[in-house]
């Protein structure tokens, strides 16, 4: 057994969350951090690998103490934490919309610090599989009239977050709201890129000072 302590500080769980954040550890390394420690045999890490197994990642949220303790290795203390942790979440999100996707209106009022520039800024946010925001990235700034932007760029950003999902918008310092030709064949070499490597572009959305555009709404997507 190699112990977390002999990992790079990279891989140790802890210090990658402190670094990353949360949303950037898988779950076991999640898990691991919950357990504290592991057993004899198996670190930390190991043993939640073990654990996510036995039980489903799916089931794991509603599972019992009872359970927890039928596998080896696990006592009432590291199976009370378990329960503990996840119906704290629970309580916690009771009654909030597990989905928080963006809507174009609040991509809109997101970019307010876009919409009156002079020069076309494209905006890349980064969404993992409940529509839930990761972050967002600048991926290039244009001229005037025009967003040079290529997909290679796009796609970097989001699989380096892991995300699934990626809304994507830029404003148009014209005023125009509508897209043009250009917007469209970026959008489309999107949407084609995404399909390959399995990120759905949801929308892709136009910011100008007092308006905005939704491919999404519009039926360009």
């Amino acid at each position: 057994m190699k112990s977390i302590k002999t990992l790079p500080k990279i891989k140790r769980p802890r210090e990658k969350l402190i670094k990353y954040g949360p949303n950037k550890l898988s779950n076991s390394e999640l898990l691991a951090i919950i357990l504290s420690t592991g057993t004899k045999n198996k670190n930390a890490i190991q043993l939640a690998n073990y654990i996510l197994k036995q039980i489903g990642s799916k089931n794991l949220p509603n599972v019992s103490v009872y359970d927890l303790q039928k596998i080896k290795g696990l006592g009432t203390a590291k199976a009370t934490k378990i329960v503990s942790a996840f119906e704290l979440s629970k309580r916690l999100l009771k009654g909030k919309k597990s989905t928080l996707s963006l809507t174009p209106k609040q991509v809109y009022k997101e970019l307010k610090d876009i919409k009156s520039l002079k020069k076309e800024h494209f905006i890349v946010f980064y969404l993992n599989a409940q529509n839930q925001e990761i972050t967002r990235e600048l991926i290039s700034i244009g001229t005037v009239n025009l967003s040079v932007v290529h997909p290679r760029e796009v796609f970097e950003g989001a699989i380096k977050n892991l995300a699934t999902q990626i809304i994507v918008a830029h404003n148009h310092p014209s005023a125009t709201q509508k897209p043009s030709s250009e917007d469209i064949k970026v959008t489309q070499q999107l949407v084609e890129a995404g399909k390959i490597i399995g990120i759905t572009v949801l929308d892709h959305v136009i910011v100008t000072k007092n308006a905005y555009y939704s491919f999404k709404l519009n039926n360009l997507i």
